[in-house]
């Protein structure tokens, strides 16, 4: 099993690096899961099908609150090299996403991030404003970029302590690239008073997260405005990342992914395809057309191909709107697919 597993992941990190046929792999990953991971296996008899001859498309995708509720690995937890944890919620448990390497992630997170990192052409000044958690997939991810693509002043900020943040960008007349999450930047436009903080021609502001049962939210069209005002930044040089926990991989949203100063654009790379389904049903719905997200990420080589959510998009192509969560209650469909998982 962890030599069949371990040729997936280098298959997985090929395709990352080369290009190949995403849907033979989706379907050799679909069967290996179907094989190692009994949920998936109940899901699939649920819903009638089976990897070794329907295609992807027609599989089931594993809900998010799947995560919080079971493990969902193909190993023994004993060979776990780390287990990442989702964000604390007025719901309770925390989901988590168990992995036995992080290479494969590090190919996806660094070759994915390339939209991020293009105004670039040498290391730049970051400064990541977010806990350096061992198990955060979000804080992971920002070790890579601040050591791999950051100068030596680069570091990470509390943003619980926001005095050193200010600080540094007050001082630095290089471009700075500026990575926080949306509820990190609602602090930190507050803690600065409403005196505006311009930063260097060339910088760039990363925005990820939502805010996760804060206190205080703010529409993302309206944060984006206020990130670009404070720090004298153009609109479409505040950008925005979309990952969760239960992804090996992200969206990214950019000037170089289509992005405009009037909408964040995202474009899934091409291990990862993005897919609109019915809230009701899950089946799959025309392009262009408003429905719930299903993810299926080829990084995802030990817990699942594909995952279920329920933010609403639309895909046009590999192009990704995500107009926000949907209202109400968990969709029938991912209730339903959680009840056939767990058996």
């Amino acid at each position: 099993m962890i030599a069949e597993a371990d040729a997936l992941h280098a298959r997985v990190r090929g395709l990352i690096a080369h290009g190949g046929d995403f849907d033979v792999l989706a379907r050799d990953l679909a069967r290996f899961q179907h094989a190692h991971i009994p949920g998936y296996a109940r899901l699939c008899a649920a819903r009638g099908v089976d990897p070794a001859h329907d295609p992807p498309r027609a599989l089931p995708a594993v809900p998010t609150e799947a995560f919080r509720i079971t493990r969902v690995a193909s190993y023994p937890a004993s060979l776990d090299a780390a287990v990442f944890l989702t964000s604390g919620t007025t719901a309770g448990a925390r989901g988590s996403h168990p992995m036995r390497t992080l290479a494969t992630y590090h190919a996806a997170a660094m070759r994915g991030a390339e939209p991020l990192f293009a105004p670039f052409s040498a290391r730049v000044r970051m400064l990541a404003i977010a806990p350096d958690a061992p198990d955060s997939s979000l804080s992971q991810m920002l070790r890579w970029f601040l050591a791999e693509r950051g100068d030596e002043g680069s570091r990470f900020v509390s943003p619980d302590d926001l005095g050193p943040a200010i600080e540094l960008l007050s001082d630095t007349r290089a471009p700075v690239l500026l990575l926080a999450t949306a509820f990190a930047y609602v602090h930190l436009v507050d803690s600065l008073q409403g005196r505006a903080l311009a930063l260097p021609r060339g910088s760039r502001a990363m925005q990820t997260g939502g805010f996760k049962g804060r206190t205080r939210e703010v529409p993302a069209d309206v944060l984006r405005q206020m990130i670009g005002a404070t720090f004298e930044l153009p609109r479409t040089e505040v950008v925005g990342e979309y990952g969760m926990t239960e992804l090996t991989s992200q969206l990214w949203a950019t000037p170089e992914t289509g992005s405009t100063e009037d909408a964040w654009i995202y474009r899934a790379p091409p291990w990862m395809r993005v897919v609109a389904c019915d809230p009701q049903t899950l089946a799959p719905l025309p392009d262009g057309a408003r429905g719930i997200a299903r993810f299926e990420d080829l990084g995802n080589v030990e817990s699942a191909w594909a995952i279920q959510t329920a933010d609403e998009v639309v895909v046009r192509g590999d192009r990704v709107e995500i107009l926000g969560r949907l209202p109400g209650a968990t969709p029938r469909g991912c209730s339903l697919a959680i009840e056939e998982l767990l058996g």
